[in-house]
């Protein structure tokens, strides 16, 4: 005959096992503040598409954020910027307005949008009105061969230097598959000068990826503390570190949503000096 002890052992295992399963999910949830922002938009760069967050976003959704991807046509930053608007037009509440490489221009032109509140810059230009990235990069170049360009004017990365540019800390055979899907660039992109700034009036974040050959690192830098962003450095990061380092950019994304006043549309932002003369150089491989 089993004991009283052993009756009562199983409803007793039972609840605590609830109770744990409880416990886990509140824990989870727990990460969102009830001050937080919910949204999260992430816009991708050049070269690519949504697809490559995938990573960031399952770790978002898991954490309860409501996160929506812009996949830009890369047609012009006027196209682009429509696009991100879009999307952002069908969002209820405030927005942390996350951007990756060419994507942080399109940040910074479209999130002077009131429902963002936070940027986020994950390896990403974030440039000053009149600037353009090409200039920008001129002054601080990166180690990364220059794109080749089709008849019609659009870019792209040569697909046997692609891992070696732009993905070297992804396993190579992801890297030479995102090399065969990418998404040709129309070259304009990257001289049309920025019209409106949203970091100057918006608080940002920026993670700068300290291996990056697409981008200097001191580029990275320079827009960080220009823009008076939190900054992190992710060690040892290429170009894809949104990929790469998924819970790091994540953690980073995640703290602008709690760190942000959701009621509160502007926030100190950063400083525009004006750039010397020396940007102002040849562009002609980018132009069309």
């Amino acid at each position: 005959m089993r004991s009283f002890t052993s009756i009562v052992s199983r409803p007793a295992a039972l609840f605590v096992g609830v109770a744990l399963a409880f416990a886990a999910a509140s824990a989870s949830a727990a990460t969102i503040k009830p001050t937080s922002i919910k949204n999260i938009v992430l816009v991708h760069g050049a070269f690519v598409d949504g697809s490559g967050w995938r990573p960031v976003y399952d770790i978002l959704t898991r954490d309860g954020y409501k996160v929506t991807l812009v996949q830009e046509p890369l047609t012009s930053v006027a196209d682009d910027v429509q696009a991100t608007k879009r999307v952002l037009d069908t969002i209820d509440g405030p927005v942390v307005l996350v951007g990756h490489s060419y994507g942080g221009t399109i940040v910074t032109e479209a999130g002077v949008d009131p429902k963002v509140k936070a940027l986020v810059y994950i390896a990403a230009h974030a440039p000053d009105a009149g600037e353009t990235e090409v200039g920008n990069g001129q002054r601080f170049p990166a180690l990364a061969q220059k794109p080749l360009k089709t008849p019609d004017g659009f870019l792209y990365l040569d697909p046997a230097r692609f891992y070696q540019d732009f993905a070297a800390d992804l396993p190579q055979k992801q890297a030479e598959f995102e090399a065969q899907s990418q998404m040709l660039t129309a070259a304009k992109v990257f001289s049309t000068p920025v019209q409106n700034v949203a970091w100057k009036t918006k608080p940002s974040w920026y993670m700068v990826a300290q291996s990056d050959r697409i981008i200097s690192p001191d580029l990275e830098r320079m827009y960080a503390k220009r823009a008076g962003s939190h900054t992190v450095e992710a060690k040892g990061a290429s170009h894809s570190v949104y990929e790469s380092q998924p819970k790091e950019v994540a953690k980073l994304i995640e703290e602008a949503a709690n760190g942000t006043d959701p009621a509160n549309a502007n926030a100190s932002g950063g400083s525009s000096p004006t750039p010397p003369d020396a940007w102002a150089t040849n562009t002609a491989v980018y132009e069309q």
